[in-house]
C-alpha cells in the first residue's frame, strides 16, 4: 500500500498562520471562508476561537481577519480596507503567483483562460484580478464555446488544486488546432513544416490540393492555419482557400511572419539573351 502525502506546504502554512494568530492575539480571530477545505482542521481551529465567515462584511469593523489559503479578489481586499480590518494574508504563495500572472498577462493585452471549477474560492479570487478578459473553463467540452478577440494573444492559468488529469485534458483541447501544408510528399521543406507543427502539438497534414482534405479533419475545428512549401504554386493555395470558404471558414487573415526583402536577379546569360532578342512584331490587321 502506498502512503498518501499529507498537506502541501501552502496549506500547512495557512493552518499555522491561524494557530499562531490565536496564540499571539487571542480569540476571536475571524477567518474568511474555510482556511482549507478540511472539516477536521476547521473544527479544531473553531475550538480554539477561530470564527469562520463567508464575507468580510460579517467581520466587526477594526477586527482581525485572515484570508484563507485560496486567496481573495481585489474587491475583497478593498472591502477589508474600507472596514478598517486588520488583515493577515494566509494565501498560498502558489495561488499568489497565479494572481500575479493574471494581472501581468491582462496588462499585456492577453485574453485569459482560467482552468478550474467556477464556484471554487480560488477561482473566484483569481477571476477577480482581471474579470473583463478572463473566461473560466471547467471541462474540455467548454473549450468549444470560447471566443477571444485575438487567438494569437491568449494565456491560460490553472487552479492550483486542480488534478493533473483534469488540467491536461482541458489544455489539450485549448491547443487543438489544425495546420494544412500545401506541398508534395517529395518536398523536403513541406515535410519539415508538418514535422515542426506536430512537435508543437498541432494537428497537421500535408496536402497536394484541396481534394486531399478529409472531412474528419475539420470536425470541431474553428481555426485553420494554412501555409505552403516553397515549391507549391500560388494557384493551389488559392484553391484550398476557396474550398475552406465553402466549409464555413470565411474569416481570412494573412499573417506575415518574416518580411521577405530578398530579390533574385536573372542569370547573365538570360539577361543577354533577352537583350539580344529581336523586338516583337505586331501582326497587321
Amino acid at each position: 500500500m502506498l502512503k498518501p502525502r499529507g498537506f502541501c506546504a501552502g496549506v500547512v502554512r495557512a493552518i499555522d498562520i491561524v494557530r499562531i494568530a490565536l496564540e499571539a492575539f487571542g480569540p476571536p480571530i475571524y477567518v474568511r471562508k474555510e482556511i482549507v477545505h478540511n472539516r477536521f482542521v476547521v473544527e479544531e481551529l473553531q475550538g480554539k476561537g477561530a470564527i469562520f465567515v463567508d464575507s468580510v462584511d460579517e467581520v466587526p469593523a477594526g477586527e482581525r481577519v485572515i484570508y484563507s489559503a485560496h486567496g481573495v479578489s481585489p474587491e475583497v481586499r478593498q472591502s477589508s480596507k474600507d472596514r478598517k480590518l486588520r488583515v493577515i494574508d494566509a494565501t498560498c504563495p502558489l495561488v499568489t503567483k497565479v494572481h500575479v500572472e493574471a494581472v501581468k498577462f491582462a496588462k499585456e493585452g492577453y485574453s485569459l483562460i482560467l482552468i478550474g471549477h467556477r464556484d471554487h474560492d480560488e477561482v473566484i479570487g483569481t477571476l477577480g484580478e482581471a474579470p473583463t478578459v478572463t473566461q473560466v473553463v471547467g471541462s474540455p467540452a467548454q473549450v468549444d464555446a470560447l471566443s477571444v478577440p485575438d487567438p494569437n494573444r491568449v494565456a491560460y492559468l490553472t487552479q492550483t488544486t486542480l488534478s493533473l488529469d483534469e488540467a491536461k485534458d482541458i489544455i489539450e483541447a485549448l491547443r487543438r488546432k489544425l495546420l494544412l501544408v500545401v506541398g508534395s510528399e517529395n518536398s523536403s521543406n513541406s515535410n519539415r513544416l508538418v514535422e515542426v507543427a506536430r512537435n508543437l502539438g498541432t494537428g497537421s497534414h500535408l496536402i497536394d490540393s484541396c481534394e486531399d482534405i478529409q472531412p474528419v479533419w475539420l470536425e470541431g475545428v474553428k481555426t485553420i492555419a494554412l501555409t505552403a512549401g516553397a515549391s507549391a504554386p500560388e494557384c493551389l493555395v488559392e484553391e484550398v482557400v476557396a474550398f475552406l470558404r465553402t466549409k464555413g471558414f470565411n474569416n481570412l487573415q494573412e499573417v506575415e511572419v518574416m518580411p521577405e526583402n530578398v530579390r533574385f536577379g536573372l542569370p547573365p546569360e538570360i539577361v543577354e539573351a533577352i537583350g539580344a532578342a529581336p523586338p516583337a512584331t505586331v501582326p497587321a490587321n
